[in-house]
Formats: C-alpha cells, sequence, structure tokens
C-alpha cells in the first residue's frame, strides 16, 4: 500500500516541531571532542565524586568552546537540510563511495509512490526518535507530548 497524503502530513508536522524548536550552534564540538571530554568526565568523576559539578563545569567548558568556535558567524537554518539529516539519522540512507574512497550518505526519498505504509510507520517511528534524543527532550516531558503537539500543528495547518 502507498503511504497517502495524510501519513505524509503527519511526518512532515513531527519535522516541523523539530525544526521550530531547534537552534543550530554552530556544530563547533566535533563527535569525536565530545566522545573525549565525556570519557574524562566520567574518569573525573571515578576519581573524584562530585558528578553534578563535574558534569556542569564540563557542559559550560563545551558551551564556552562552540561560542568561541562559531566567532559572531551567523548560522542559518535550512528545512531541507534538516530533513535530510532527520532521515539519515534514522536510518533511512543510500551509501555512495566517492573518488576520494569518503562515504557519503544520502537521505532516501520519502515519495508516496517509493513507501509503504509499514515502510512509512518505521521511518515515522525512528524521526520521532532521533528528534526526540537531540531536540524535542529539552522542551518536552516526554515524546508522547512531543508528538501530541505535533499533531496540533498538523490541525492547525489543515
Amino acid at each position: 500500500m502507498i503511504i497517502t497524503a495524510g501519513l505524509n502530513k503527519k511526518l512532515f508536522s513531527l519535522l516541523q516541531l523539530g525544526f521550530e524548536y531547534w537552534t543550530p550552534s554552530g556544530g563547533s564540538i566535533t563527535a569525536a571532542e565530545k566522545s573525549y571530554l565525556s570519557g574524562y568526565v566520567r574518569y573525573l568523576i571515578a576519581l573524584a565524586g562530585y558528578a553534578e559539578f563535574i558534569e556542569e563545569t564540563a557542559e559550560i567548558y563545551a558551551q564556552r568552546l562552540a561560542s568561541r568556535r562559531v566567532n559572531g558567524t551567523a548560522l542559518t537554518k535550512s528545512f531541507e537540510s534538516y530533513r535530510k539529516w532527520a532521515t539519515v539519522e534514522a536510518g533511512f540512507y543510500d551509501e555512495f563511495i566517492l573518488p576520494d574512497n569518503t562515504r557519503r550518505r544520502e537521505a532516501r526519498s520519502i515519495s508516496f509512490a517509493k513507501m509503504g505504509e509499514d515502510e512509512f510507520n518505521e521511518l515515522y517511528k525512528a524521526v520521532l526518535n532521533v528528534l526526540w534524543n537531540h531536540i524535542l527532550y529539552r522542551s518536552f516531558k516526554d515524546a508522547v507530548k512531543a508528538e501530541n503537539a505535533a499533531a496540533q500543528l498538523l490541525e492547525y495547518a489543515a
């Protein structure tokens, strides 16, 4: 069965909700740096205790470092880039090897003609999980409340 326009609107409503709550931070702290800092924080906590203080201090340090690296650069948001990011993070991508042997992940199409209802439901749940873990957890008590807010956006758009 091909997905309906209603199901597609449901996904885009969820994506729009996440987009509205997302504020770009410049991506100035790499995943490797975050991992290293996290490991060091765990090490300090194991040695000295004071978990809450050390974790809070590490977060402040990371924010200051990110702020210095951005250095006044205006950061813009792109819904299309954001949608592709969420789709790739949800595991719905094709991977290509480029001439320099690097790998590139490209988001799969969310086309009516290319996706059945089961695959759509899998994508929707995976995108909800990605948005919850990266963005929405800061603003909503739980993922169900975030999903309800997305449903309300869908109703307003109708």
